[in-house]
């Protein structure tokens, strides 16, 4: 698997404080490894648009969408609460 980044992914990522950065570095690479594994606590998020939810910690999240061999992160933002 790969993993392609959206513009909004790509400027949320930058505008992301820089603690969440390298949580989300770290849990990307689980991604790649294993979309089970359980920091992400992956989910099905919109089964209509077929796209994803995973954890980067407890406050905040990443969305994806899986596109044959290729996660791609649509965005990452605080987790609503």
């Amino acid at each position: 698997m790969k993993i392609r980044y959206s513009p909004v992914a790509t400027r949320a990522f930058a505008a992301a404080p820089p603690q969440i950065q390298k949580a989300f570095i770290k849990q990307a690479g689980f991604l790649l490894l294993n979309l089970h594994h359980p920091s992400l606590r992956a989910k099905k998020y919109d089964e209509t648009r077929d796209r994803w939810q995973a954890r980067i910690n407890k406050a905040w999240r990443f969305y994806f969408a899986i596109e044959d061999d290729t996660y791609v992160i649509l965005d990452i933002m605080p987790h609503p609460k």
